[in-house]
């Protein structure tokens, strides 16, 4: 394809979601705002990997035609007034379920679209580094120069005649075409340490390299790092640990220093490396990449250390227990060796299975066997009398009720009641006064 050359949108995007956009692209035109797909969707087409991003730009007031939409289709919007955008939450059955239509090559199906981000075409400076920028209204060409990389600095056209135009301004063709994540300016990391993780990030996801020139320019934002807000720098870190290549990612992080300028310190040294090079291959069994590999990675910080990271970071409630759970058992490892069942039972019931299974991973051969007999076995393992069981047997409502069930699921978990017949047996004794 020349520079002028038109990118065949209809191979990347699934039927419904192309009509949506060109519905979308269709009011624009009507509002005189030239509508554009921006940075990831270009780049991947281009790559020829799955479709995840759709960014959509217009020239003019993308809050403008937020309103219209919701006026012409229904829906609610959300404008995020300092930096020009609105999110349009699509009505019911607009854009929705594609699920047994034809895709394209490329296109990336999924079962719903709920909403879209409209982007203002904008210019922005940055008054310190770190900070977020001040933002004004600009061009495609003033869009396209404010983001991070030559190879995010691509759009396509989706109004009219123009659907389809492929604008690359800043070679991010090219540089696709070498392999390369390169800035647009000296100060890029400067103004947005979160670049640093991003450029790692794309340059270990497609096997790039990160251009010399800009490589060179990371010692000089370093100090910067820390200054990111706990929500940017969470978020980038946990788009780092939800990619398949993970580990890479967070190698080039230590090895650059990039991970080692924030306060209070994230592990850097040797054990939490080896540890997570673990999660290189995650089992089958893990639902949440991101925090399973938050546990491996913090799950031998102190309960100082750990509560000091999850303000920093801003962990949320959830996340911040199954850490926590996690590094209890796995500062307590060498404990568990050589216990009956029911004595591993107790000191894990109640624990996120999650961070169990997060310790297991990184466990000797002999704990792991007892922690995956735990999750796989032990767990489940209950009586078959219950509490209105005890109480029809006379025992009155109270905590001996709960006392004698867990004595009656530790017999069963270290191999001392193995049939109903010996639980009533065991039952038996206890009512005559036998445990």
């Amino acid at each position: 394809m020349s520079m002028t050359d038109r990118l065949d949108i209809p191979r990347f995007i699934p039927t419904s979601r192309l009509v949506l956009l060109r519905q979308v692209a269709a009011l624009s035109a009507h509002l005189g705002l030239p509508a554009y797909l921006v940075g990831g969707f270009v780049r991947d087409a281009l790559l020829k990997q799955p479709i995840n991003d759709f960014d959509l730009v217009v020239e003019g007031d993308a809050v403008k035609l937020g309103r219209a939409l919701v006026k012409q289709f229904g829906g609610r919007l959300t404008v995020h007034a300092p930096f020009k955008t609105a999110t349009w939450f699509l009505p019911a059955g607009v854009g929705s379920r594609y699920g047994t239509e034809e895709h394209r090559p490329y296109s990336t199906p999924e079962s719903t679209i709920d909403f879209i981000d409209l982007i203002s075409a904008r210019s922005e400076t940055y008054a310190r580094p770190a900070a977020l920028p001040t933002v004004k209204l600009g061009t495609l060409a003033d869009d396209l120069r404010r983001r991070d990389f030559t190879i995010n600095a691509l759009a396509v056209r989706l109004d009219g005649d123009h659907f389809g135009e492929l604008s690359d301004p800043l070679g991010g063709r090219a540089d696709l075409q070498r392999g390369l994540v390169r800035v647009l300016h000296p100060n890029s990391f400067v103004d947005d340490p979160t670049r640093l993780l991003r450029a790692v990030r794309y340059a270990e996801r497609y096997g790039f390299k990160i251009e010399s020139g800009s490589e060179a320019l990371i010692p000089l934002a370093l100090e910067y790092v820390d200054k990111l807000s706990p929500e940017r720098l969470r978020h980038e870190l946990d788009l780092i640990l939800g990619e398949e290549n993970a580990v890479p990612m967070m190698e080039k992080l230590w090895a650059s220093g990039i991970v080692r300028c924030v306060r209070p310190a994230l592990p850097s040294e040797e054990a939490a490396r080896k540890r997570f090079g673990a999660t290189r291959r995650l089992p089958s069994s893990v639902e949440d990449p991101v925090q399973f590999r938050w546990m491996v990675w913090l799950m031998d910080a102190t309960p100082a250390q750990f509560r000091a990271l999850a303000k920093r970071l801003h962990f949320t409630a959830d996340l911040a227990k199954k850490v926590a759970a996690a590094a209890s058992i796995y500062n307590d490892l060498e404990s568990f060796k050589g216990t009956r069942p029911s004595e591993c039972a107790a000191r894990l019931d109640g624990l996120p299975e999650e961070a169990i299974r997060a310790v297991s991973l990184c466990a000797d051969e002999e704990t792991r066997a007892l922690l995956e007999m735990y999750l796989t076995k032990w767990k489940d393992v209950k009586p078959f009398a219950d509490g209105d069981a005890l109480q029809r047997m006379g025992v009155p409502f109270g905590p001996r009720v709960g006392e004698i069930l867990w004595c009656l699921r530790a017999a069963w978990l270290d191999g001392e009641v193995t049939s109903e017949a010996g639980e009533r047996e065991w039952l038996a004794g206890v009512l005559r006064g036998g445990v």
